[in-house]
């Protein structure tokens, strides 16, 4: 239901406030993301001869329970908690996690993370449904509203590594992690404010309030949720610390993503043998889709964990520091999304707006040359195994047009293929593959690891590993990418009507 409320700049006056209270999440989870994998190889892992293995573990289980946890989530929103509810909940856990990191002990570290972990699951995927409530879904201004908000995104993702990097370079790590904190809490406090303004109007509320209040042994349901959730910060924390040498090269998480994929892969398969012709061939592509997506976002997180240890270990820095790199994708975002969109539009009064499976192998060529760029920096080293900053600066940008041809159209697209009776399932699915690509994150981590004194000391030491890796990527990448674009006449066959 479109909101009654007054607009500003033509959009419902909520929308704004959801947008920067987005931001400041965005710039307290991306200023934290900067700054997490440099402190764990320099700090919490600094004594362990493999502390980039370790580092690598630990960063692909937190992403893909961090994104895993928007699912559930997102239902307990859905059939209990509402929008608003949710968000709070979510974004006072995330606060707390940001705070705790800013806490000099090896030891809340992990119970940091978890509390992250949790609060992202209730904030993320729900302020993102607030703003398409404040529309109807024929409403023209959708679009744009949701453009807006996206660029909140960005602009927080740009400035975070930026500030809390060079907090953290100049003060000491927990400034910047506590920084990270103070942005969370000032998203809150937007939110907040907007709800007693009463922009949202009648937008958020809990699905039945009743429900809410029923209790379970004394106790609400809805303090029933809260309860669970805090319990769940200590279990996280001890998924994430879990490391056994009986399991070789996977913890716990690993596992379970395992055994979690297979399931999919089997109730997937159920799925394709119960539809009809058509629904089968457009759900093909749906997974096909998301697939590729998997893969593009595995590649893609590399800029958190190990393209950062390559900017600290082996890039000239002049500009900025190792953490402040992880601002390059979102300030490209940022300069060439309005172009790139354009150029769609441009193209599509022409009819030659290419189709989507077109755009994802395009999107996966782009990526694996940005892998190509940083494969060949090598040859450009100085004698200390420095490559010049212009390598980074055009594999960001490669980076960023890929990201912009694959991800804003795959969730629509989803939805498109998906058969009605499923689409919460699909995209569920969907935000798994976000999950999933973590774990590839982790795996590429551990293949990249530098052991013992050649890690502190990087330079040469380490500019053959990273190069030869990331020439290996662009294989995988531009393999996958030719690959999709040779079999888009048939996918595009198969999606039928869609576009």
């Amino acid at each position: 239901m479109q909101t009654s409320e007054p607009t500003f700049l033509g959009h419902p006056k909520g929308l704004f406030y959801l947008f920067f209270a987005e931001l400041w999440e965005r710039f307290s989870f991306y200023g934290m993301r900067a700054l997490l994998t440099l402190y764990m190889v320099n700090v919490i892992f600094e004594a362990l001869t493999n502390r980039d293995f370790a580092t690598a573990a630990v960063y692909s289980s937190y992403g893909s329970l961090v994104y895993a946890g928007t699912v559930i989530g997102g239902r307990i929103s859905d059939n209990l908690l509402g929008l608003r509810k949710s968000i709070f909940l979510g974004g006072i856990l995330m606060a707390l996690g940001h705070f705790v990191l800013a806490i000099e002990s090896n030891i809340t570290f992990f119970l940091a993370l978890s509390l992250i972990i949790v609060g992202n699951a209730y904030f993320k995927p729900n302020i993102s449904t607030f703003v398409g409530s404040l529309y109807s879904d024929k409403d023209p201004r959708k679009d744009s509203g949701f453009t807006i908000f996206y660029m909140g995104i960005n602009i927080g993702g740009w400035v975070a590594p930026l500030l809390c990097g060079w907090l953290a370079a100049t003060y000491g790590w927990h400034y910047g992690f506590g920084l990270a904190g103070i942005g969370m809490l000032t998203g809150l406090i937007v939110f907040y404010r907007g709800i007693k303004s009463g922009v949202f109007g009648d937008q958020g509320l809990a699905p039945d309030d009743q429900a809410l209040t029923q209790k379970k042994l004394g106790i609400s349901r809805e303090n029933w949720v809260t309860i669970l959730s805090v319990v769940s910060v200590p279990v996280m924390a001890l998924l994430l610390a879990s490391y056994s040498p009986v399991l070789g090269e996977d913890n716990i998480v690993n596992l379970i993503f395992k055994g979690v994929g297979v399931l999919i892969l089997a109730y997937l398969g159920y799925i394709l043998y119960q539809a009809s012709a058509d629904e089968r061939k457009k759900l093909f592509v749906a997974i096909l889709i998301t697939l590729f997506m998997t893969i593009f976002w595995g590649f893609h997180e590399l800029s958190g964990s190990v393209i950062t240890l390559f900017s600290a270990r082996n890039v000239e820095l002049t500009f900025m520091s190792a953490a402040q790199t992880n601002s390059l994708n979102s300030m490209f975002i940022i300069l060439i999304a309005f172009p790139i969109s354009m150029l769609w539009t441009w193209l599509s009064r022409r009819n030659l707006n290419p189709r989507t499976p077109y755009k994802f192998g395009m999107g996966l060529l782009f990526a694996g040359s940005s892998f190509y760029v940083l494969a060949i920096s090598g040859l450009s080293a100085n004698e200390q195994g420095l490559v010049p900053f212009s390598y980074l600066l055009l594999m960001y940008l490669l980076l960023s047009i890929g990201e912009l041809f694959m991800s804003p159209v795959g969730l629509s697209k989803i939805t498109s293929l998906s058969p009605k009776r499923i689409v919460a399932f699909m995209m569920g699915v969907w935000f798994l593959s976000s999950a999933f690509a973590f774990q590839v994150v982790g795996f590429i981590g551990k293949k990249l690891s530098v052991e013992g004194d050649s890690a502190a000391a990087g330079g040469l030491q380490t500019l053959d590993l990273y190069t030869d890796g990331f020439m290996l990527i662009a294989q995988y990448s531009l393999g996958a990418g030719v690959l999709v674009l040779l079999f888009s006449p048939l996918m595009k066959r198969l999606m039928g009507d869609v576009h």
